[in-house]
């Protein structure tokens, strides 16, 4: 999607904090690949659960007694929760009050070890005004509007494929990966041979339950392969994003920073669309009322927009560090905090209407979700994301009306403790 959210880099660097924070909270020595996140407390990672698809209870207390609260890291670390939309899109949209610069907190706590943010997300101005400058014309929806028949085309080729199956399909794997994966390297330029390859990166990265420093391996792979395929396209620019930037700034756009917003796009573009994929098929095939209106034919857009607030797949924003003393919403927030966003606590808020924790495809609200993030660090690729949804959804029902899962829903593998929340597996019967 980044989707995500929540920006162009959606975690690369939230990754690197928490393993920090593990290490230290474990005792451990100098970084190292390794190591689990088992030590870290669960009230610490309480924003990362889910009950089924809905945030557990604890973020709706928390946003009711106080949205803005202090998080429970250890070693003194001071680090606050906010959980209420009005508070969020306060941080979200007021880069003077906070900084996404990582590297700045970086070296206050000794994390000197394989920083490498790269990308949009953990950048300030003027940094971040220049490389946004440089990648937002091919994000435009004339630019992006060259890829809809290519994404029909994808979208097609998968219910094809998925009909020649025998027996139960995993969705995700089948249908939900291949869409955002193929779609997002078509953007970039990456060889079809490498795409597997690319679509294991992207994947690896987002899952904590392996230990906090596993995705680290897949990111330094990711940056490593993309630094490759930049060097590459310095001597034959390709058809994609990066020929692109190539052809068009040169020089004046390195190669560390021209692979690192590759990166952000890839890390932002194909596991939360993935998801929002998948949860999104799931939803349609539990609340079957949903789907008719797509398989008569009416227009997709509110539904997508309703399943990206219900969803909100990138749970946590970008860390932000208070630049100064300040409050916010009755907390006394001190220079140098560590300040984390609950993007799915705030967009089940009250204060965008009643019924919340359901799905209304005709809702009315004078307020825009947080799904793509907002303010300086919203995602750039959100009308793409939208693209792909907008494009899948109606296709998926109507080639498949009878689809249903092949196991009871509350037994699929949701992840736990994943930045990006999603399915490990999605399997399906296609017909009745």
């Amino acid at each position: 999607m980044p989707i995500a959210s929540a920006g162009t880099t959606v975690s690369s660097v939230r990754l690197r904090l928490l393993g920090w924070v593990a290490r230290r909270f474990a005792g451990a020595g100098p970084v190292s690949f390794g190591g689990s996140l088992s030590r870290l407390p669960d009230q610490s990672l309480f924003p990362l659960f889910r009950d089924g698809l809905d945030p557990v209870d604890q973020v709706a207390a928390w946003r009711e007694r106080a949205p803005v609260s202090r998080l429970p890291l250890p070693l003194g670390v001071r680090a606050w929760l906010v959980t209420g939309y009005e508070p969020v899109r306060a941080v979200l949209g007021s880069p003077d009050g906070f900084s996404n610069d990582f590297g700045r907190f970086a070296a206050r706590v000794g994390l000197t070890a394989a920083v490498e943010p790269g990308g949009l997300g953990m950048t300030d101005p003027p940094m971040h005004t220049r490389l946004r400058r440089m990648i937002m014309p091919e994000f435009t929806m004339h630019r992006l509007a060259r890829l809809q028949p290519r994404i029909e085309s994808i979208v097609a080729d998968r219910l094809e494929a998925m009909a020649g199956i025998d027996g139960p399909v995993d969705l995700l794997q089948e249908f939900a990966l291949p869409v955002p994966a193929l779609t997002i390297c078509e953007l970039l330029g990456i060889p079809y041979a490498d795409r597997a390859l690319v679509q294991r990166f992207s994947t690896a990265r987002f899952d904590l339950g392996d230990g906090a420093y596993a995705p680290l391996e897949a990111i330094n792979e990711s940056r490593a392969y993309l630094r490759g395929l930049v060097a590459d396209q310095r001597r034959h620019p390709g058809d994609g994003l990066i020929g692109s930037l190539i052809r068009a700034h040169g020089d004046e756009l390195g190669d560390q920073e021209l692979a690192g917003l590759a990166d952000g796009v890839l890390t932002g573009g194909l596991e939360t669309s993935a998801s929002m994929l998948a949860l999104g098929a799931l939803v349609l095939m539990t609340q079957p009322e949903l789907a008719d209106p797509l398989r008569s034919g009416q227009p997709a857009d509110a539904l997508v927009e309703e399943l990206l607030r219900y969803l909100t797949v990138v749970q946590v924003g970008f860390p932000r560090f208070a630049a100064r003393d300040l409050e916010l919403a009755g907390a006394s927030i001190k220079a140098g905090d560590l300040v984390m966003c609950s993007l799915s606590g705030a967009d089940r808020d009250a204060v965008l209407g009643p019924g919340m924790d359901r799905i209304d495809a005709g809702r009315a609200t004078s307020r825009s979700h947080l799904a793509f993030g907002h303010g300086l660090h919203r995602c750039v690729g959100a009308e793409l994301a939208r693209m792909e949804l907008r494009t899948a959804y109606p296709a998926l029902v109507r080639r498949f009306p009878a689809m249903r899962p092949a196991v009871d829903p509350a037994s699929l593998p949701l992840r736990r403790a994943s930045i990006v929340f999603g399915l490990d597996a999605l399997p399906v019967v296609l017909d009745s």
